[in-house]
């Protein structure tokens, strides 16, 4: 059972490194930063060190540590939220003594000595609750600041409870998780506070959106638009969801212009989309993928493909 094994693992090591993905979002973060405070409160004996570069958006979840090559020298590393080996933050991940991939994501890139990979988690941070759980009799601890980041991470990673993937076991690791001391309010203010600047560009968003017959929008962030609204390219995962609410809307796509290439945000209420993701340099969950291309002509295959499975699934849906 690989829970088993990931904690014997974290038993047997006094140095432990955990990785998250780049471009972070709330469950990487969570994740990383709830093993690490689990971790903390059980063993305080152990060294505990969170890899990655800074993202100024979610420093209110957690900071980071600065680690020297040398401490990989026997170090057991476990990388979270994490899917593919190339997005990996920090590629000093693999000079551990061993590596364990904890991830809900589709294993298409297996890497690490073991792994658990569970699709069907909302979350790594709720996998990362659930590892607390298979860990409780042999004396693993949970603290209030471990309990707000997992939490943080199921709510990033649901949309508030609202997405597909939260299931009874979801709401149920929730309940438990706000029985602990921390402040709910706060840290809601911080996961949804909006400035002023972004909340201009989803004006600009919603009032200049289209809707194909199949149920296809798409969205064209410009390096001018970003400079017009002062927005910086990472600020853009913030407004990936504006359209899901809307009417008519089956699949949406993002195509953000960044300083070497296009970066893609793809979202569905139905059509799976991650295989459209893997074709162009990315992957994700099959109603919520992200890739990326160079240039703005190799943006028009992309629509093209999605197009086409969101017309197979309005074709499904009128049977």
């Amino acid at each position: 059972m690989s829970k088993k094994e990931i904690l014997s693992l974290i038993q047997q090591y006094s140095t432990i490194i955990i990785h998250r993905h780049v471009r972070p979002d709330p469950d990487a973060y969570g994740s990383q930063g709830g093993l690490g405070e689990m971790i903390k409160q059980s063993f305080p004996d152990k060294k505990v060190l969170l890899a990655g570069e800074e993202d100024s958006s979610l420093t209110f979840l957690n900071t980071l540590d600065h680690i020297d090559d040398d401490t990989y020298d026997d170090a057991l590393v476990i990388v979270c939220d994490t899917a593919n080996e190339a997005r990996v933050c920090d590629q000093r991940y693999t000079k551990g003594k061993a590596l364990v991939k904890i991830d809900h994501h589709p294993n298409l890139d297996p890497y690490g000595d073991v792994m658990w990979v569970d699709t069907e988690a909302s979350s790594t941070s709720e996998m990362i609750y659930e590892l607390f759980l298979a860990g409780k009799e042999e004396g693993f601890q949970l603290n209030e600041k471990a309990a707000r980041l997992i939490y943080a991470g199921i709510v990033g990673d649901t949309g508030r409870f609202l997405f597909p993937s939260t299931t009874e076991k979801t709401f149920r690791y929730a309940s438990e998780l706000v029985a602990y001391e921390f402040d709910r309010p706060e840290l809601y203010r911080h996961l949804y506070n909006t400035e002023h600047h972004i909340a201009h560009l989803k004006g600009y968003i919603l009032q200049n959106f289209s809707v194909s017959k199949s149920g296809l929008s798409t969205v064209k962030i410009t390096k001018t638009i970003m400079d017009q609204y002062g927005i910086q390219p990472d600020e853009t995962s913030q407004l990936v969801g504006v359209l899901g609410d809307i009417e008519g809307i089956v699949t949406w796509a993002f195509f953000i212009e960044e300083e070497d290439l296009i970066r893609v945000r793809l979202r569905s209420k139905g059509p799976v989309i991650n295989d459209i993701a893997a074709k162009y340099n990315g992957g994700g969950h099959p109603l919520a993928s992200g890739a990326s291309v160079s240039n703005w002509e190799e943006v028009e295959p992309i629509i093209e493909d999605l197009e086409t499975v969101c017309k197979q699934y309005q074709l499904e849906q009128n049977k």
